[in-house]
This record gives C-alpha cells, sequence and structure tokens, in this order.
C-alpha cells in the first residue's frame, strides 16, 4: 500500500510526558462527546448512540494512530474480534491493520544510524525513502542489492520505551469501550503488555521467524520470506520482499472456488501445525500479513506477535473439542473449573445461565472440526459467532459473575480462532477439517502432557 505525501509524519511524540497528554487528551475529548451527546438529548435533539460511538471512534483512533506503538496496536488487536466493540470502534479501529500513517524518510536515517552506525544506502545498493506500508509497532520499505529485493521493517522510534506508560493509560479507554470492569481484566492486560514488549524485540522476531517457517515448511501451498539476520538488529528486520495480494484483496478478486481452497486449506494446515503440534503460533491472524503469491501459494508474513503455549494448558483449553465433553453435565464443569472459568463464589444460578450459554457456543465455535469438510463461504456461520459475542455481552447474569475468568493465556488462541474463521469466511472457501489425534481418546493423563501430538 501506497501513502500520500500528507498523510506522512515528520515526527512522532516520544517523550512519556507527551505521549500521556496526548493520551489523556483523547479521553477528555471522549468525555466532551459524551456531554454533547446527552446535552442534546435533554433538550430533544437528534443525536443517537450510533453518532456517539462513531465521533469517539474517530477521536481515539486519530490520537492512537498518531502515536502509534502500544496505542494503534491496541486498536489492531480489538479490531480483529468485532464482537468485543460496538461497530462504528470496530470500522474505524480495523484501519490499524493496514492504513497506519508512516513515518518521513529522516526519522528512518536516524534509526539506521543509531542501529548499524550507517544510512541505509550504505547498507543497500538502493532504499525507497517511501514506506510500502505502515502498521502499528513499524514501517515496511523496499531496498536493492544488485537484483535481489528486500524488505525492510523499521521499528518507529520511541515504541519500545514508551510502551509501558502508553498502555497504562490506554487501558481505562479500552475498558469504557468494551464496557468491562478493570479488575476482572487485569490479568488479560498483563498478558497483552508482555506480548506487546516481545514485538518490539526485532531479534526476538527474528528468530522465531526463522523458526517457525523453517518447521513449516512442508505444510502444502505455503511460502515463507528469507531472513537476514547480519542486515537485522533490534529495531530493523530484513527479509526476502515477495510479491503477492494481501489475503483480503484476493478474496475480493473473481479467483475461482479451487484457487480459493487452496489457499485457505493452506491456512488452516499452517495454524494446525502451529498449535497442535509446535504449541508456538503465529497469533496475528490480520489479513495484512499474509499475501497470495502468483503461484496461488499463501505466503506468511510478520511473525512478531507469537505466543508459546504450555502442554498442561494446551489440553485443558482444547478438550473441548471432543465432542462428548459438552454432552455430559458434570465433566464440563469440571473442565470449566480446571480453567478457572466457573469459580466457587459463582451462584448456582450464575452457573446454571453460564452453562446454558457456554454450551451452544462450544458446540459453534467447535463446528468446523466437527467434519471432515467445513464450507467457510457459509455466512450463517461468522454471523452466528458476531450474534454470540453480542448476546453475551449483554446478558445481564454473565455481566454479574465478578473476577477474572479463564486463562490470560486464552487471550491469544481465542484471538487467533476468531482471526482465522475470518480470515476463511472472506475467502469463502471450502476445506478439509481434522481434529488433533488424541482428541477423541480419553483424556491425557499427566505423564502423557509432555509427549509430542502428531499430526498424522
Amino acid at each position: 500500500m501506497e501513502f500520500s505525501a500528507p498523510q506522512r509524519q515528520d515526527s512522532i511524540q516520544s517523550s512519556r510526558t507527551g505521549r500521556t497528554a496526548s493520551l489523556l487528551g483523547t479521553g477528555a475529548k471522549v468525555g466532551i462527546n459524551y456531554l454533547r451527546h446527552y446535552g442534546k438529548k435533554s433538550v430533544g435533539g437528534a443525536s443517537t448512540k450510533a453518532d456517539l460511538d462513531r465521533q469517539n471512534a474517530e477521536d481515539v483512533y486519530d490520537t492512537f494512530s498518531k502515536l502509534k506503538g502500544g496505542p494503534l496496536k491496541m486498536a489492531q488487536m480489538l479490531s480483529i474480534d468485532q464482537s468485543l466493540l460496538p461497530e462504528a470502534y470496530a470500522k474505524e479501529f480495523s484501519k490499524a491493520q493496514y492504513s497506519a500513517p508512516p513515518l518521513s524518510y529522516p526519522l528512518v536515517v536516524r534509526t539506521f544510524r543509531r542501529e548499524f552506525n550507517q544510512a541505509p544506502t550504505e547498507l543497500f545498493d538502493t532504499f525507497q525513502h517511501d514506506a510500502s506500508h505502515g502498521a502499528s509497532i513499524g514501517q515496511v520499505h523496499q531496498a536493492l542489492q544488485g537484483d535481489k529485493k528486500f524488505a525492510v521493517k523499521v521499528q518507529y522510534p520511541g515504541v519500545a520505551e514508551s510502551l509501558k506508560s502508553d498502555l497504562a493509560i490506554v487501558k481505562p479507554i479500552a475498558l469504557q469501550i468494551m464496557g468491562m470492569r478493570e479488575e476482572d481484566v487485569d490479568m488479560y492486560f498483563q498478558e497483552v503488555r508482555e506480548r506487546l514488549l516481545e514485538e518490539t524485540d526485532y531479534a526476538l522476531e527474528l528468530e522465531r521467524s526463522m523458526d517457525l517457517s523453517d518447521r513449516s515448511r512442508d505444510v502444502a501451498n505455503l511460502r515463507f520470506p528469507q531472513y537476514y539476520p547480519k542486515l537485522s538488529s533490534r529495531r530493523v528486520l530484513t527479509m526476502d520482499w515477495i510479491d503477492g495480494l494481501p489475503l483480503d484483496q484476493f478474496a475480493e478478486t473473481d479467483a475461482a472456488p479451487v484457487a480459493r481452497d487452496k489457499v485457505g486449506q493452506a491456512l488452516w494446515d499452517f495454524y494446525h501445525r502451529q498449535i497442535h503440534e509446535l504449541r508456538l503460533f503465529h497469533a496475528d491472524p490480520h489479513p495484512g500479513n499474509f499475501l497470495v503469491d502468483a503461484d496461488g501459494c499463501l505466503v506468511a508474513l510478520d511473525f512478531g506477535c507469537t505466543k508459546r503455549l504450555s502442554d498442561d494448558f494446551y489440553y485443558k483449553n482444547f478438550i473441548f473439542l471432543d465432542p462428548s465433553v459438552t454432552q455430559d453435565r458434570k465433566r464440563l464443569v469440571e473442565c470449566l473449573e480446571e480453567l478457572d472459568i466457573l469459580l466457587p463464589t459463582d451462584s448456582a444460578e450464575q452457573r446454571n445461565e453460564f452453562l446454558d450459554v457456554c454450551i451452544p457456543s462450544i458446540e459453534l465455535l467447535a463446528r468446523p472440526f466437527r467434519s471432515p469438510e467445513f464450507d467457510f463461504s457459509d455466512r450463517d456461520f461468522l454471523n452466528a459467532i458476531y450474534e454470540m459475542g453480542q448476546n453475551n455481552r449483554q446478558n445481564e447474569v454473565l455481566k454479574s459473575m465478578r473476577g477474572a475468568r479463564g486463562s490470560a493465556h486464552s487471550i491469544y488462541v481465542n484471538r487467533t480462532y476468531f482471526g482465522l474463521y475470518s480470515l476463511l469466511a472472506r475467502l469463502g472457501c471450502r476445506i478439509q477439517t481434522y481434529l488433533p489425534e488424541w482428541v477423541l481418546a480419553s483424556p491425557p493423563s499427566e505423564s502423557r502432557a509432555s509427549e509430542p501430538v502428531s499430526l498424522g
């Protein structure tokens, strides 16, 4: 994606005081918008909740996109699961997947000099001044050495240093948008902070990119760029430039069903390999992180956000893929208690209401695993997931259940599967699905928990 000159930023607020002021100012704008909204309503004026959400979403995103880093990444994360947000926020925040305003070239040169003590043109024969695309943590430039074409990701200045303080201020804004209580979600914010801090370390991203791509190369119709450690650092990451269409743009073409199925199958197989065998996975499944090349193969990019699963959590979480779990209410309760989703403090009424909601939710989310083939062109499936999320958010009994629910590790698993389902639905593909071999057997004992899982 190319950017026009007016969109470029010549500076980025990097001081803690300045960034704090910007974020607090956004909170104040949101408050003023609420006052205007209720003021108009009190005198019979026309001001709907949709109008209020739209204005707030625009004000919040404008600030987040200019500050980049943690605030913009939070917007991107929230936009993947649209059931978490009012429609206006989901629409506005989805811009974070592509259209973050890029920084000007002098700031890029400054980063190179700090990391390599050289300008970009001293490391490469040519270096594109204008970013090809920008995201929350960094932006990508095209570079050449001879006939070799590279994609060079350059981190925005000050992002890593300001991340913790940014998130502390963003948290109340996010809670207000989602209508959640701080005490119920604090451990999840801690998990998000840890993953975002990892994303600012391009040396770690380089290591995981090379590892995951190497161990997934035998997945059919899947490609990865090659990575270049000598041209990379903690704030610069260099890889092959691969031409192709972003996944959502490919989905909008008139590609034949067989081509869509090919890409969708590669996507499903890629995530099955990572989650159910490697227990380390690409946890940022938005369409900007995948391309479709000229041969119709899927190209996986950007391993900045990855998540590792312990064997203990993995088995406890994915036992719900076993159809027999929801058929045995006592066993279901035990599995939910194992994950701290049901707590000893819950009343009988709360437990019964939760189970009444939980059983159809599990059955819905596990539906792709329930048959050898699943048709993601069935729009009713994803619409049912959206509706389920909205209904659960508004359920008064569920809202009364205080305390953190479930493991913090579940955030990125749930986010990844929601993103995966959304991408497959965009493709409108029909794919072959399959369960991990252990699921239909008896639950693993502690002695089996460390054994590797075979894909068969």
